[in-house]
């Protein structure tokens, strides 16, 4: 919405939404970390011809509408003190220092972006717990190994489901370590972060129902023929994508993996405390209320009652 609202046009609205979740710096070090370098490289190229394949396909099915005025957001974005219309934009560029742009970043990231980031990554980390104990390797290796029965199957479940890249990569590790072929884990990958019941109906509303209806054959056909092509990528190169995610942990050092579980514990407590605190708030909210009256009763009052005098 908001680039619509800069001046973006519907195609490029649509190949936004299917290549950002992908290509993120976030979801590309986690798939590495998670997954194999064929996957890391794999994941974002394939996310950007789809969107590139649903872009042009949206802006050359999209009707042209006479032009509107558009009134692009020009707001400091370190600190926005200033609306960037008053200003020159040569004088807007001295307001802040490198240090000062540098240490806005940093603090984003470690406090923004982890506060969103920080709830689905620890869902993600759960589910693949699951996975790894609940589900049997026979189960997953009959029904869910490989092939286009089993990617048609990642694309049922990743389209309905509401996850974000983050959660994803470590369900996608889980179910490779199962027995799921790296190409359905790939439908997996990017089916799931960009396609969501709720958001299909949001995107519907906003962008339209043709740009909506691209933009989702868009990624299950996609998704499904880059699978296809990746299982047969591991397979000319001779790489067995359970191996190598299988035998990832024994690479880093203990105390490395030590340090890094620490730091996110660290990071996440302020988050966990604060949202602690909102749901104590909301639940003494809600139970602290008056019950109210209902419509035709009056409220009963105490009988009165003669003090009862002791003996003088």
């Amino acid at each position: 919405m908001t680039l619509q609202k800069q001046g973006a046009n519907t195609g490029a609205v649509t190949s936004f939404m299917i290549s950002t979740p992908e290509s993120g710096i976030d979801s590309i070090a986690i798939t590495y970390a998670l997954l194999d370098p064929i996957m890391t490289v794999a994941r974002p190229v394939v996310a950007f011809i789809t969107a590139a394949v649903a872009g042009v396909a949206e802006n050359l099915l999209e009707k042209r509408s006479s032009d509107t005025q558009v009134h692009p957001d020009l707001t400091c974005p370190v600190d926005q003190c200033c609306d960037g219309v008053n200003c020159r934009p040569e004088d807007h560029r001295r307001h802040h220092s490198l240090a000062e742009k540098l240490w806005a970043g940093v603090r984003y990231a470690f406090t923004d972006f982890w506060n969103d980031l920080a709830g689905w990554f620890f869902f993600g980390l759960l589910a693949a717990g699951l996975i790894a104990v609940l589900i049997p390797d026979e189960m997953v290796k009959t029904y869910l190994g490989s092939g286009l029965p089993a990617m048609l199957f990642m694309l049922a479940v990743g389209i309905p489901l509401y996850i974000c890249a983050t959660a994803s990569t470590p369900i996608a590790a889980a179910l490779i370590l199962k027995g799921v072929s790296p190409g359905a884990a790939l439908v997996f990958l990017l089916a799931g972060p960009a396609t969501n019941v709720a958001a299909l109906t949001v995107m519907a509303g906003i962008i339209g129902k043709r740009a909506t209806a691209i933009y989702l054959v868009a990624i299950a056909v996609s998704t499904v023929v880059f699978g296809l092509i990746l299982d047969q990528v591991y397979s000319a190169l001779g790489v067995s994508a359970q191996a190598v995610v299988s035998g990832a942990a024994t690479e880093i050092p203990t105390w490395i993996e030590v340090a890094g579980a620490l730091a996110l514990v660290l990071l996440s407590l302020p988050l966990f405390f604060r949202k602690t605190r909102e749901a104590l708030r909301s639940w003494q909210r809600y139970f602290g209320r008056p019950k109210a009256v209902r419509p035709g009763k009056r409220p009963t009052s105490p009988p009165d009652v003669e003090p009862v005098c002791g003996p003088t």
